[in-house]
């Protein structure tokens, strides 16, 4: 069971998931395991991508986002992008050369139906042995849960956000 790799979930309202998810990134990196993150959705600037190129350069970090549309309708080039990104995440999980894959916002990627859910189950059905796989993002499919290994799940008790503060870089992006 050691060299055993599982799939993990974070998920939920609250705050952490990615940060959660880098930290045991971070761990990984510190015990020799090569580290590959994909970030659906996401394609701006996040402090997070700054810190891997200056410090953790065997961590390579890939965004399948163009914007951040969640506050608008995602677009025929946002459904493009996370196809495109997920067809890369197979051949990455497939190949066996990361010990640990992050598949950031991947549930939300699943929720807007960007991406397919069979395509996503049978990746996760065939991944190698070895890898461990983190999958992050609000609303986890219930088939997400069920093939995971850990659910973890963020629950918001209180946040700032409610109170106007916006995103601060370092903090949230």
């Amino acid at each position: 069971m050691k060299d055993q790799g599982f799939i993990q979930v974070y998920t939920g309202n609250g705050k952490g998931k990615i940060t959660a998810a880098i930290g045991l990134a971070l761990r990984a990196y510190g015990a020799g395991k090569s580290i590959f993150i994909g970030q659906f959705i996401k394609g701006k600037h996040y402090s997070e991508l700054e810190s891997i190129k200056k410090h953790l350069k065997k961590i390579v970090i890939r965004q399948y986002g163009l914007d951040c549309f969640i506050v608008n309708e995602p677009e025929e080039k946002d459904f493009l992008a996370a196809q495109q990104g997920l067809a890369e995440m197979k051949k990455i999980i497939e190949s066996g050369e990361f010990d640990l894959v992050i598949l950031d916002e991947l549930n939300i990627a699943l929720y807007y139906k960007l991406v397919d859910i069979n395509k996503v189950l049978e990746i996760l059905r065939k991944k190698p042995v070895h890898v461990e796989i983190v999958i992050t993002g609000r609303y986890a499919d219930e088939r997400i849960i069920e093939i995971a290994d850990l659910v973890t799940e963020m629950k918001e008790i209180k946040h700032y956000f409610n109170e106007g503060i916006q995103s601060r870089t370092g903090i949230e992006m």
